[in-house]
């Protein structure tokens, strides 16, 4: 069913941001799936990773990177399970005490994942212009303002 303007104006945010944010991680995780990867998987790569978001480098415990990753893990997200895996890939290694560190073949492997982002996006962004997607990030933007969410 297709909502006229007015009817869309009168529409709860919180609703359709909900519904938005579902379809797009589940449209996201479909596609890593095809690509032979999982999202959290690639987050921890990303997160061990020297050349991405771990500049400092160095080895981290579960914890810590459940921590780092804290704003959009979700709950079902097995960061434990999913170091498992990379670790039988030859992606990671784990220390006695636990702590993970990236191998050289797992920043290869972050890189060739990371060769997909641009497909996915240009799927979702099909048909929207920059302009109308930058309009959109900036309402939401003050929507969150206005109700005394996070600076974003």
């Amino acid at each position: 069913m297709t909502m006229t303007d007015t009817e869309l104006a009168h529409q709860p945010a919180a609703y359709w941001t909900g519904v938005a944010y579902e379809a797009l991680i589940a449209y996201t995780r479909a596609r890593h799936a095809e690509y032979g990867f999982t999202q959290p998987g690639f987050w921890l790569l990303r997160n061990l990773s020297t050349n991405d978001l771990w500049p400092s480098g160095g080895a981290r415990t579960i914890g810590e990177l459940e921590h780092a990753m804290s704003t959009y893990l979700r709950p079902e997200d097995d960061l434990a399970s999913e170091a498992d895996i990379l670790i039988g890939r030859g992606w990671l290694t784990r220390d006695d005490d636990g702590r993970l560190t990236i191998t050289t073949e797992g920043d290869e492997a972050r890189v060739s994942l990371a060769a997909h982002a641009p497909e996915v996006r240009a799927a979702i962004h099909e048909g929207i212009d920059d302009a109308d997607y930058v309009t959109t990030l900036k309402v939401l933007q003050r929507m969150i303002r206005n109700v005394g969410g996070p600076e974003v």
